[in-house]
């Protein structure tokens, strides 16, 4: 038996009803494990989905898909896993009406706290992911196919599918951009 959802917040469904949105395409970057299909989307729980409906998490920029992925990786640990290899993917997205989050005072205005905004560690995500899966349980649940979201470990802005809405057409594979060389990248990014 499914478990009983809570009540909607009606005045974060007002909020985000309020919140205009707008037609994208364009090119995206996702880091997925060899052998992934890097269209696939999930409903893991992570910090914009509650469960409930598939994502596709993807970032605007090819380090800002590292990035995320460096963190969920490494996720305190002092040596990265050196078995498991990740490909670098480029995507083409076109969404009709996804939601622009373009700034932590927008998701504050949203009631997310955002003074500690991805600094906590991955043990301490259940501080901030209730309400980023809130709102973007409630752009979903007002037919949006996305959102434009701020990184928690980029400068770099997030875009997040809604597959279901979005539909099957919404993503299509560009290049592999082979396997990334996290010694390399994690240099780089110390030295730049």
């Amino acid at each position: 038996m499914a478990a009983a959802r809570s009540p909607r917040d009606n005045h974060l469904l007002d909020a985000v009803e309020a919140l205009p949105r707008e037609a994208w395409s364009g090119p995206v970057w996702r880091v997925v494990r060899e052998g992934r299909d890097p269209t696939q989307c999930s409903a893991v729980g992570g910090r914009w989905d509650d469960r409930s409906f598939e994502v596709l998490y993807t970032s605007t920029h090819a380090d800002g898909a590292r990035a995320e992925m460096f963190f969920h990786l490494s996720r305190g640990q002092p040596v990265m896993p050196s078995q498991v290899r990740y490909g670098l993917h480029e995507l083409r997205v076109t969404l009709d009406a996804c939601v622009r989050i373009a700034s932590l005072e927008v998701l504050a205005s949203l009631g997310l706290k955002t003074n500690a905004f991805g600094q906590l560690s991955y043990s301490e995500r259940q501080l901030e992911y209730p309400r980023t899966q809130e709102i973007a349980e409630a752009a979903h649940f007002h037919g949006r196919d996305g959102l434009f979201v701020p990184s928690a470990r980029s400068v770099h802005p997030n875009l997040v599918v809604f597959c279901g809405v979005a539909g099957p057409e919404a993503v299509e594979a560009v290049r592999d951009h082979g396997i990334v060389d996290w010694t390399a990248w994690r240099n780089a990014q110390r030295n730049g």
